[in-house]
C-alpha cells in the first residue's frame, strides 16, 4: 500500500492527525485507509471511545482520499452515524472512497471499523479551496474579521 505525493505533502503539515496518533495506511487514486488506537485520552465518561475521535479519524481518511484525487480539497460538510462503541485499546480503521467529483466538489464515503464490526459511517462533501486571490467578497470579509 502506498501514499501519493499530494497526501504526503498534506500530512507533513497535519498536526491533528499525527498528534492524535493516526497512521495513514494508504492513500491513492481516490481511496484511503487510516488507523488509530483508542488511548485513555480519548475515553469519555461512559468508558467508551469519544465520538470526536471517531469523527476525526473518518475526517482524516476523507481528507486523504479526496486529496489523492483532487489536491487542495477541504471538508465543506459532513455527517456521521455511530453504530457500535469502541473501548480503550481498540484499533479503529477508516476506509474512505471518493464516490463523485464534479468540478471543485466531491462526495466521499468513509466506513470506520473495529475488526469486522462497523463502528460508524461518515459522508463528507469536499471542495477544492480557492487561493486567497480568488476568494469572493464574502470570503474576504470573513478574513478581515479574523484579523
Amino acid at each position: 500500500m502506498s501514499v501519493c505525493a499530494a497526501v504526503r505533502d498534506m500530512l507533513a503539515r497535519d498536526h491533528s492527525a499525527t498528534g492524535n496518533g493516526m497512521t495513514v495506511l494508504s492513500a491513492e487514486n481516490g481511496s484511503a485507509s487510516v488507523s488509530v488506537v483508542v488511548d485513555r485520552s480519548w475515553v469519555n465518561g461512559h468508558g467508551l471511545a469519544h465520538g470526536g475521535l471517531v469523527f476525526s479519524l473518518a475526517d482524516t481518511a476523507f481528507a486523504c482520499a479526496a486529496n489523492s484525487r483532487s489536491p487542495g480539497t477541504v471538508t465543506a460538510g459532513a455527517e456521521i452515524v455511530y453504530y457500535s462503541p469502541s473501548l480503550e485499546g481498540d484499533t479503529l480503521v477508516a476506509d474512505a472512497t471518493v464516490r463523485h467529483v464534479a468540478g471543485r466538489h466531491s462526495l466521499v464515503d468513509v466506513t470506520v471499523r473495529r475488526g469486522s464490526v462497523v463502528v460508524a459511517e461518515y459522508r463528507g462533501r469536499g471542495a477544492v479551496a480557492r487561493p486567497p486571490a480568488q476568494q469572493t467578497e464574502l470570503g474576504a470579509a470573513a478574513d478581515d474579521e479574523r484579523k
